[in-house]
């Protein structure tokens, strides 16, 4: 009986993430936490290093229903090749990559369409890609109740520039999904009923969960006493 081999092992030097667009490349490695760096951080995010992982675009086929959600979207998609950015398969999961612009015309073709059927927009959600231009990505889960199947939708955006069509329209539960993030991230969804804050008050400035948002947010009264955000109190050796 042969020993098991060992996983393959990256090779080549581990570099830190530069700020340059898209210039995230695998092996890449994110130290620190919103910018963290020489402060007495008491929290432990200071210390925190993460290797990046950037799946690339998968090639066919795909497999389980994966090319057949994929093959029904061309076919009821005419601008498929040009909204679709790329696609990735990854950790069981099919993500499409779709210009901000069309976002809400893909989703309203995988919802009507028959062979589609996605009915629910499960989620709505954001990430900061902070080394990124387009660091703003917006998350779309949606579900099929029809064909009991599951699809993820991806759109970037500038941090300069935060706006992306909303899909309310096509479905309602994004609502209060976009809502918040466009509180937290500070997207913000053109055609949205009534975006405002739900999480912060109305006058809040800035969005916490940018990664470029102070770590602890802002000092913190406490009988009294001003206690700082972690990474600005003093270190005790």
């Amino acid at each position: 009986m042969t020993e098991p081999k060992e996983p393959a092992k990256p090779t080549g030097e581990i570099q830190e993430v530069g700020p340059s667009a898209g210039d995230v490349a695998p092996g890449a490695v994110h130290k620190g936490m919103f910018g963290v760096a020489g402060s007495g951080d008491t929290s432990g995010y200071g210390g925190l290093v993460r290797r990046v992982v950037v799946p690339g675009s998968t090639e066919r086929p795909y497999g389980g229903y994966f090319d057949e959600v994929s093959d029904a979207l061309e076919e009821a998609y005419p601008q498929f090749s040009e909204a679709i950015l790329r696609v990735v398969v990854d950790r069981g999961e099919i993500t499409f990559y779709i210009k901000k612009e069309r976002i809400a015309e893909v989703c309203q073709t995988l919802r009507d369409d028959m062979s589609l059927r996605f009915e629910f927009c499960a989620s709505v959600s954001g990430v900061d890609y902070l080394e990124q231009s387009e660091r703003l990505h917006v998350c779309y889960h949606l579900l099929s109740m029809t064909y009991r199947r599951r699809i993820r939708l991806e759109v970037a955006t500038t941090a300069e520039d935060p706006h992306v069509p909303s899909v309310t329209g096509v479905y309602p539960t994004a609502d209060w999904q976009e809502r918040e993030t466009y509180d937290m991230f500070g997207v913000i969804f053109d055609g949205h009923p009534a975006l405002t804050r739900v999480l912060m008050p109305d006058d809040w400035e800035g969005h916490p969960q940018r990664k470029d948002y102070p770590l602890g947010g802002i000092h913190v009264e406490y009988k009294g006493a001003d206690i700082a955000p972690p990474d600005e109190r003093r270190a005790y050796k």
